[in-house]
């Protein structure tokens, strides 16, 4: 199993983010290099035939990076090609020489159990990597995290034949060194989730060939690096949990090969450049949690599946074009994002939305009668608004999102029987904030509040405001209801008055 394999598999079996279902890693190449053109072309071989045996060098080099790890017991094995562990990959070259190509270090699961580094020593990284002339593939999991330290410059030196290099949760801290920008045939760079306090280095626009950048949750500082075409081979870009902060650049536009980018959790100010529009081949796009302002213009991602915009400062309306022609969408979170104006009707016109938050803005009006067409609506939040009018939702539709919708602290929504089909809704109207709009012979309204129809018998929206009684309760009180009461109470008035004076 191959590093990039490994990749996927953390991407699986770990804790991410919401939208970890979208992260994409590109299988590893098997052609050989320049320095490693001695090598038989193909994947690691799994027999070792007779008079094979490994690179004398290179064996002594992997036993001082197996102590250096904690992991002595290997100078037991005398050839660690053909009694090689899980964790290290082995490829021939023509004289039947085996030359280490792959080292992995850390347990993923029961079922991936690479050699562990050491918890009551101080493993460290040892330059005896240098040794290892045809090494494609390093990846360490969780080794340092008992001797926290620098991740070293000499690995800058690891050459042209390294591909991958998964340097994942093991507590580095310090700079990360710039070194790093002489693998030119570097394919993937994971350092997630270390304590990296530098900026990214400029010399990482010499990584042409990358696919797969990852530094997420770090605490790396000052602007995003230039995102031109020396990043055209760019597939994933995750920089989210750091403090990085400026404007997304333009130039992002021109890393055209791009699935997911994740910039969340940073402090990342001005507008969504609009050259993004043509990253066409975009499944995931988060820029969550920023200081990110409007307008918004998105229409041109059209293979973008999940985007993720909660916890900006847009102060904008979503125009009604804003969104057009993303026929992928399943996923859009725009919440707690200073909106205001209306929610736009082409919103329904979203065939594969399921999830929809936008809670916690100012938006106002109703909510769009097409809204009750999304057949594959699942989840949706439009609580803490200034919504008014009838949801346009059927009871199937309300029992089918159930808790998973969430449409209190509005201005006035109320439940239309003759839009629903009837009573009976799903989850009862008091949990989900609102009553049953005017218009009915008799009103059931949330919490024992009674109504009567108005005399026109025309369907009105009730305003809405919560109250708590005695009990604590959550409850509702409509205004119509008060001056529906207020009417009944002086027509008993001018009742008895005439009765008393017929009497007497």
């Amino acid at each position: 199993m191959n590093s990039l394999t490994l990749l996927l598999l953390l991407h699986l079996l770990l804790p991410q983010p919401s939208t970890s279902e979208y992260t994409v890693v590109m299988p590893d190449s098997t052609t050989t290099t320049s320095s490693s053109s001695t090598l038989v072309d193909g994947p690691p071989r799994t027999g070792f035939p007779d008079g094979a045996r490994t690179d004398p060098d290179e064996q002594l080099a992997v036993y001082e990076v197996m102590e250096a790890t904690g992991n002595g017991w290997a100078r037991s094995i005398s050839d660690v090609c053909s009694g090689r562990w899980h964790g290290i990959e082995c490829v021939p070259d023509a004289d039947d020489v085996y030359h280490v190509v792959s080292l992995s270090f850390g347990s993923l699961s029961d079922d991936t159990a690479f050699p562990t580094c050491a918890d009551n020593g101080r493993p460290y990284l040892s330059q005896s990597l240098l040794r290892l002339p045809h090494i494609r593939s390093l990846f360490f999991y969780r080794c340092f995290t008992t001797n926290p330290q620098p991740i070293p410059p000499f690995l800058g030196k690891l050459g042209p034949s390294l591909r991958t290099l998964v340097l994942r949760e093991n507590g580095h801290v310090g700079a990360i060194p710039g070194e790093l920008g002489n693998l030119t045939s570097l394919k993937v760079m994971d350092l997630h989730a270390n304590s990296l306090g530098s900026s990214i280095p400029s010399s990482f626009s010499g990584l042409t060939k990358l696919e797969l950048l990852d530094l997420s949750a770090n605490r790396l500082k000052g602007l995003l690096p230039r995102l031109d075409h020396h990043f055209s081979s760019l597939k994933v870009l995750d920089l989210n949990q750091n403090l990085l902060e400026g404007p997304i650049p333009q130039s992002i536009g021109s890393c055209s090969s791009l699935i997911k980018v994740d910039l969340s959790h940073n402090r990342l100010t001005g507008q969504i450049p609009d050259s993004v529009q043509s990253l066409s081949n975009l499944i995931l796009f988060d820029l969550s949690q920023n200081r990110l302002s409007g307008p918004l213009s998105l229409s041109g991602l059209v293979s973008l599946k999940a985007l993720v915009l909660n916890g900006n400062t847009f102060g904008t309306s979503i125009p009604e074009n804003a969104l057009s022609g993303l026929n992928n969408l399943s996923t859009l979170v725009i919440s707690d994002s200073g909106l205001v104006g209306p929610i736009p009707t082409s919103l329904a016109e979203l065939p594969s939305l399921r999830v929809l938050h936008l809670d916690r803005n100012g938006l106002n009006g109703s909510i769009p009668r097409r809204f009750g067409e999304l057949e594959r609506l699942s989840e949706l939040r439009l609580n803490d608004n200034r919504l008014i009018g009838p949801i346009p939702f059927k009871r199937e539709m309300l029992w089918r999102m159930g808790r998973k919708l969430r449409i209190s602290n509005n201005l006035g929504l109320c439940y239309d029987v003759a839009v629903g089909g009837g009573d009976g809704v799903g989850p009862s109207l008091s949990s989900l904030g609102v009553g049953y709009c005017e218009g009915r012979r008799t009103m059931r309204a949330p919490e024992g509040v009674e109504a009567k129809a108005t005399a026109t018998g025309a369907p009105q929206t009730q305003h809405l405001s919560s109250s708590t009684d005695t009990n604590g309760r959550s409850g509702f009180q409509s205004s119509s209801c008060v001056r529906l009461r207020g009417s009944v109470t002086h027509t008993f008035v001018v009742f008895l008055v005439l009765l008393l004076l017929k009497l007497f």
